[in-house]
């Protein structure tokens, strides 16, 4: 039986290509997932141990503010203490915070976040062991600094230019007196390392004489976990000390968990795709049993059983998945290099490390290309041995048995019936425990789609048909009639369409309803031109508000500021503002009373926390300040709830007079006839042309807000797209092999008359006909998850409303089509040659 199986394979290798793409493509995704996670694993992981390589203990102080006011840091007396324990070869004090360099264009080199600034400790040779000079040296001057390679060479800078580096403060210029390479993971990260002179990183980051980590190198043969308590014993109790060792055990902890993360999500995708395939698989195996009838039969006949029969169709899906999982797990690494070389192209830097080739991947490539193609063959091989012989010597193809299909729809429409209870009681119940419900609903409900679909496919094609019949005459009523012939193929086809289109509409759906929430809770409640932010997510200076004042063509400024303050002994949050501006430039519905008293030293409340507190306007209401200061305040308006804005909306002058380092994270800017190219070149010179300030117009609002989702929507669709490829293959496979099990009948229609071109558009047409089926299946039941998921957050989510993105459904519609079309190019040009004399005598 297994050389029977062989010549099989070899004699339809034509009829079973693309179901090798459909296993190669899904075991690709899975090995090079696998592999790409294990190669970026190893290469952090030996990153990490080489930046702790000379480190025996490192040390860390990090105060609270009250800690703080006693002792800041470090100081020179502690690093000295340090130094002179027995087994410490020497020790390397650092301090660092916030640093920023423009390129070319003024805009800031790398993200906010990983921008940094640190000092340069020069060891007793003048190097210090964490850079290495490829230019120039370190900094040991005030008006010096050094520059990380990468940033170098982006802002075009060379030792000795001047370089504009911004901090927490105004921008400063320095003389660039090296270039260096380094481990950092600030650079690593894709962000640029500015070194100071040391002196100058202390009154930058945090006080003269301070620091806040040690690197302590250890002789050779101490005992780094003995040296730890050592260390302790001689730095302050707020500091921490642990080993080297330790720190890159917890970082590689760290990595694996980050990655481990990556790993799930990229081999969930991987398994959607490997779920579809299984339709185009078992597709191709129940055709090429249709079509093998007469030899099975004969099989039977001279005494071949029936689990011998079921062997051979599993032995031929065996070879199939064998070879596919070969080629697919070359192609994995192949892929592995690719998303390696990608993340380079868009700057996401990589460590350096060999590919890493484990046995994990290969075993799991083979295991689930072989068993996903087996299971998939099952059932076509179990109901090739169920053909009596002397039935199937009667006729080529077998005729579906009603009985199983009633039963088949009974069982579907009882599955999709409880998965759809399950998901209308989980949008009712909302929160995790309504996900989970969603979630088994979701499941139940596309399994039971997935059954019942063939019973779908002839109400949803009939209301179709009727367009195709007009546009096309003759071509569309006969391609509308094929593709319900066979119930249960066309069924298989568009189920794989239809989960893709599942999961794409159902995403889409949420993200634009949340999309559109978001920007009722953020751009729509936004009256001002321009808002700024610094990059690093830190505060706004005092002078940074006082320059846009006086910017010209600027009507309207308020700051968004954070303070605090006791309402009655219960703390409440508060929003620093400028009265007479605040309503300018932020959209603020008054209840009660006028947003003018706040210019007169009475504060604005919200209406929740009114109605909560009891407070009216009018009442005059006792507070204290976070400087312990005591006093009296007047509500003298009362506000409905805003995103923007904290329960309390008080003069910002207030709270400067009662914080010394108030927190301002956004300033709002109103200019004479909105925005403008002019406007913004305006604001730029007013905050002095500090690339670490961002001056954001509308559109850089929504996107700050909004952008994120449509960046996860577009990474989600990039990765569905496996999927909906396997999908196409599924259409092309069923075509292909129909016209070639229609050959007599083609020949009869060419015979009486159909020309070459309406041949091709019959079979373009029916590929057409599948997927949009397919889609508007899979449309259907990805809004009403996408309606069912929002239910859970909409109580979390103010101005929640479902948003059904009517454009992209319709492009999805149009997609569907053009795959059809797409995937009918090869079917239709195949039926269109065959040669109607040749055609009309096949068997």
């Amino acid at each position: 039986m297994f050389r029977t199986a062989l010549r099989n394979v070899l004699a339809h290798k034509a009829r079973l290509l693309m179901t090798v793409l459909a296993v190669m493509l899904g075991v690709a995704f899975v090995s090079g997932t696998l592999v790409f996670t294990d190669t970026l694993s190893q290469a952090f992981r030996s990153q990490s141990a080489k930046s702790y390589d000379d480190v025996a203990v490192a040390v860390g102080m990090y105060p609270s503010e009250e800690e703080a006011k006693k002792t800041p840091g470090l100081s020179q007396a502690v690093v000295d203490r340090v130094g002179k324990l027995d087994g410490v070869a020497s020790v390397t004090p650092r301090v660092d915070g916030f640093a920023g360099v423009p390129d070319k264009d003024g805009k800031l080199i790398g993200v906010g976040w990983s921008n940094k600034g640190t000092n340069f400790a020069p060891g007793k040779d003048g190097k210090d062991r964490a850079y290495t000079f490829t230019a120039g040296g370190g900094p040991v001057q005030d008006g010096q600094i050094a520059l990380d390679k990468a940033s170098a060479d982006k802002g075009g800078y060379k030792v000795g230019d001047t370089v504009r580096v911004a901090t927490n403060g105004p921008v400063k210029e320095f003389e660039l007196s090296g270039v260096f390479t380094t481990e950092d993971g600030a650079v690593n990260a894709g962000g640029s390392l500015v070194l100071f002179d040391t002196s100058v990183a202390q009154k930058l980051y945090l006080k003269p004489g301070f620091f806040q980590d040690l690197t302590v190198t250890a002789t050779p043969g101490t005992d780094a976990d003995k040296l730890v308590p050592e260390v302790l014993k001689v730095v302050p109790k707020a500091a921490t000390a642990q080993t080297g060792q330790a720190l890159a055990d917890q970082e590689a902890k760290d990595i694996e968990a980050g990655l481990g993360a990556l790993n799930q999500v990229l081999l969930g995708f991987a398994g959607i795709a490997l779920f579809v395939g299984v339709f185009l698989i078992s597709n191709t195996f129940t055709m090429l049993v249709a079509q093998r009838t007469k030899e099975l039969a004969l099989m039977r006949a001279v005494g071949a059983s029936r689990k011998q029969i079921t062997r051979s169709v599993l032995a031929e899906a065996g070879l199939v998945g064998l070879v596919a999982s070969a080629v697919g797990y070359l192609l994995g690494i192949g892929m592995a290099v690719g998303l390696r070389s990608a993340m380079a192209a868009f700057e996401l830097k990589v460590p350096d490390g060999p590919l890493v080739l484990e046995t994990t991947p290969a075993l799991s490539a083979f295991g689930v290309g072989v068993l996903i193609t087996m299971f998939a063959a099952w059932l076509p091989g179990r109901r090739a041995a169920k053909i009596p012989p002397v039935a199937a010597m009667n006729s080529v193809h077998a005729t579906p048995n009603g009985k199983s299909l009633v039963v088949r729809n009974a069982i579907g429409a009882a599955v999709t019936a409880l998965g759809a209870v399950l998901i209308v009681l989980g949008a009712g119940q909302g929160g995790d425990d309504g996900r989970l419900l969603i979630a088994g609903g979701a499941f139940l409900t596309l399994i039971g789609v997935i059954v019942l679909i063939p019973f779908l496919s002839r109400p949803v094609i009939a209301v179709i048909r009727p367009v195709f019949v007009k546009a096309f005459g003759v071509s569309g009523r006969l391609a509308g009639l094929n593709a319900v012939r066979n119930p249960r193929r066309t069924g298989a086809t568009a189920s794989a369409l239809a989960i893709g289109l599942t999961l794409v509409t159902g995403l889409s759906v949420i993200g634009s309803t949340v999309g559109t929430a978001l920007d009722k809770m953020t751009v729509d409640q936004i009256k001002a031109d321009y808002m700024i932010t610094m990059a690093s997510g830190d505060g706004l200076s005092k002078e940074a508000l006082a320059a846009l004042e006086k910017t010209p063509g600027v009507t309207a400024v308020s700051p968004q500021q954070s303070g605090a303050l006791q309402i009655k002994g219960d703390f409440a949050a508060a929003s620093g503002v400028t009265p007479g501006s605040i309503e300018k430039v932020l959209k603020v519905t008054v209840v009660d009373g006028s947003l003018a008293s706040l210019g007169q030293g009475k504060i604005a409340v919200a209406e929740k926390t009114a109605t909560k507190r009891g407070l009216k306007v009018g009442v005059t209401v006792p507070v204290e300040y976070l400087d312990g200061v005591k006093g009296k305040l007047t509500v003298g308006a009362v506000y409905e709830d805003s995103e923007f804005l904290s329960p309390v909306m008080i003069d910002h002058k207030v709270i400067d007079a009662h914080e010394q380092q108030a927190h301002t994270p956004q300033i709002f800017v109103a200019t004479d006839g909105g925005p403008s190219e002019a406007h913004e070149k305006a604001l730029a010179k007013a905050l002095g042309e500090n690339p670490a300030i961002t001056v954001m117009d509308k559109k850089d609002i929504r996107d700050l807000f909004g952008g994120q989702i449509n960046m996860l929507l577009n990474i989600v669709y990039g990765l569905l797209a496996m999927a909906l490829i396997v999908a196409v293959l599924g259409v092309v496979n069923t075509l292909a092999m129909s016209v070639f099990e229609r050959q007599q009948e083609i020949g009869m229609l060419r015979a009486i008359g159909l020309d070459r071109r309406r041949v091709k558009r019959m079979v373009r047409l029916e590929a057409v006909v599948i997927s949009v089926f397919g889609a508007v299946v899979g449309i259907g039941l990805g809004s009403f998850l996408g309606w069912a998921i929002g239910e859970t957050f909409k109580n979390s989510l103010p101005g929640y409303a479902l948003v059904l993105p009517w454009e992209r459904i319709g492009l999805f519609l149009v997609l569907a089509a053009l795959v059809g079309v797409l995937a009918s190019l090869w079917p239709a040009r195949s039926a269109a040659r065959l040669n109607m004399l040749a055609a009309i005598k096949t068997e």
